[in-house]
């Protein structure tokens, strides 16, 4: 923590309400420094893995809380990688899961590889400097007690007080 996420880039979505939800319409392919927000959290999972499985309700859940909240809907985005899942896995997880926010292929591992080869499910809170440069702030391995004690978890890690002030 402290440091820098190794750099990816990412397939922007054929889904124009993720591609407005991460704020990157009118590109191909993106990094995280060019989400449109404070925080990005992202989810290492796999659709095959049995705590991912049963930690997308609650993941879903956790989106929808922070969407709800004001203070908190501009500041934070999540994004879903799949650690070894091809497209078409990927869809599966989403569809089967009904989950609500992008999710990722890769398919290759190479992404995977970048940040350590992580367990799943793995999270990894990631905050932007206002010189376009990012800090990873949050990493954690496996599940959460419940989507709103995971919420105060990283707000308080990122140093925001629930209302969205610093």
């Amino acid at each position: 923590m402290g440091q820098a996420l190794p750099d990816f880039s990412l397939t922007v979505p054929d889904n124009s309400e993720f591609r407005i939800y991460l704020g990157v319409e009118g590109k191909t392919a993106f990094s995280i420094t060019d989400i449109q927000s404070e925080m990005v959290i992202i989810e290492i999972f796999s659709m095959y893995c049995p705590f991912c499985q049963r930690e997308a309700p609650s993941m879903n859940r956790f989106f929808e809380m922070v969407n709800a909240d004001p203070s908190l809907k501009n500041k934070i985005k999540l994004i879903g990688i799949g650690a070894g899942n091809s497209t078409a896995e990927v869809e599966v997880f989403r569809k089967k899961y009904q989950v609500p926010f992008p999710l990722f292929e890769d398919g290759d591992f190479s992404i995977h590889k970048k940040i350590g080869e992580v367990r799943t499910p793995y999270f990894i809170g990631v905050r932007k400097n206002t010189d376009r440069t990012h800090t990873v702030f949050f990493s954690k391995l496996g599940g959460f007690e419940s989507p709103e004690k995971f919420l105060n978890q990283l707000l308080q890690a990122a140093g925001i007080r629930k209302g969205g002030t610093p």
